[in-house]
């Protein structure tokens, strides 16, 4: 994050809104030392404590409980304020904030942000990829990328792709030593490798055929919480997994690997570009929407 008059405020904000240090930090692209020294330097310019430290948590002083009553709405007035001149600039520059889950960043990155990157070289993009369902605009994004089905309700959402899916792959030479399974049920007979959900759950194998529904619990010499790290367990022949095709489409195609149960697997809802609605949008933001928009799949904005 770039320094500015407004740093020191905007971090105390932050950390307000967080209750953590790294947290804020995240959310304005600066170091936790940075963001500690900028409060530090706000509380002996005020000669007053605004937060009570510990080794486990943060909170708001008194002092600090009324100095955001006071300086949130301003400190909001003038960022409105700072936008709407930005809106006004014939370029788009300036950084924008993505927030995404891991496959959708995978997906979107070759073919949305990198040749928008190539027409928009002054503008930066700041991408951070979590498993976990995140509110965008308490984070501090421009823009989340979700699933269709996943986009809160009172997002604007466009959709950026063609329906998606789910494919089960092993190398030829695994499946010459193993035999290929013919339906759901007979992975149990399998080395399957298991991804752990961000809240900890066992992701459960979803098919689909004919209207009949099933989740399978498979096993399998390993559990990873990365999707990448079960594509290279299967490359390596030491099993099956469950992938998005986007992410093992060259390895199909290439021969690497091969899927099986196809005609059990689903397709799924297509990815959405989503964000707030906003009074004075940036240059470099009606840009990106604008591109997203015409690219293939791309479709006009919507409410979620």
């Amino acid at each position: 994050m770039t320094q500015s008059p407004l740093t020191e405020l905007d971090a105390v904000l932050a950390i307000a809104r967080w209750g953590k240090f790294r947290a804020a930090a995240l959310e304005l692209g600066m170091s936790t030392s940075a963001l500690s020294n900028a409060v530090n330097k706000l509380e002996r310019r005020l000669g007053v404590r605004l937060f009570n430290r510990t080794t486990r948590s943060v909170s708001l002083t008194e002092a600090g409980q009324n100095f955001i009553a006071q300086v949130g709405p301003a400190l909001q007035d003038i960022h409105d304020a700072i936008e709407a001149a930005r809106s006004q600039q014939a370029t788009p520059s300036g950084t924008l904030r993505i927030n995404a889950f891991p496959t959708a960043a995978r997906e979107i990155f070759g073919t949305l942000v990198l040749p928008f990157l190539q027409r928009y070289p002054q503008v930066h993009v700041d991408v951070v990829t979590e498993g976990r369902l995140v509110d965008i605009v308490a984070g501090g994004f421009d823009l989340g990328v979700r699933s269709a089905d996943l986009v809160p309700a009172d997002m604007i959402a466009i959709p950026i792709g063609a329906a998606r899916r789910n494919v089960v792959v092993g190398t030829p030479a695994y499946f010459e030593a193993h035999g290929r399974p013919a339906i759901p049920q007979d992975l149990a007979k399998h080395a399957c490798f298991r991804v752990r959900l961000p809240n900890g759950a066992i992701h459960r194998w979803p098919f689909e055929k004919d209207g009949r529904s099933v989740h399978i619990d498979v096993t399998g010499p390993a559990t990873l919480d990365e999707a990448t790290l079960a594509r290279t367990a299967a490359l390596a022949s030491c099993g099956l997994t469950l992938a998005m095709e986007s992410d093992v489409r060259e390895d199909i195609e290439q021969s690497r690997l091969e899927a099986v149960l196809e005609d059990w697997t689903p397709t799924m809802p297509p990815l959405c570009l989503y964000y707030p609605s906003r009074r004075n949008p940036t240059a470099a933001f009606k840009a990106f929407v604008d591109f997203a928009r015409k690219r293939p799949g791309g479709g006009a904005a919507r409410r979620a």
